[in-house]
């Protein structure tokens, strides 16, 4: 099961053209997949309390297929696989209607909060993360 998350195009997501200036979608993805973590229990704030981890991003893949406007209803989609003891991959894809407008790999590895090292998912994360795939 994958998780949706609308947005709206404003102005100040837009260059002066009234199309979204290129980096906003990194915002869109970034949202939607604090959203879906936070729609499973996970607050970031939260985690870097306890147990003391926070998300960064390691890579990204990005294609922009067809340009957003301004004032477009949008949704983000996030699919999510394991890729490693500490990291986690989202694939994504920005949609207008039925239309593909951006799709995107995004590697964000699990760190320690203090010391920014590498430091394993917490299993309860990934377990919920996990169950969010599989279709009811």
């Amino acid at each position: 099961m994958s998780f949706s998350w609308p947005v709206r195009v404003y102005w100040e997501d837009t260059d002066g053209g009234g199309v979204v200036y290129y980096a906003n979608y990194l915002k869109f993805l970034e949202r939607a997949r604090t959203e879906w973590l936070r729609s499973l229990g996970f607050v970031q704030t939260e985690l870097a309390r306890d147990p003391g981890i926070m998300f960064v991003v390691a890579s990204l893949t990005i294609d922009y297929r067809r340009p957003a406007r301004l004032d477009d209803a949008l949704i983000v989609v996030c699919d999510y696989e394991a890729d490693g003891a500490a990291c986690m991959r989202f694939n994504q894809r920005i949609l207008r209607d039925d239309e593909v407008l951006i799709e995107a790999s995004v590697r964000v590895a699990c760190l320690d909060a203090a010391s920014f090292r590498p430091k394993r998912l917490p299993a309860v994360i990934v377990s919920a993360m996990n169950g969010a795939k599989e279709p009811s």
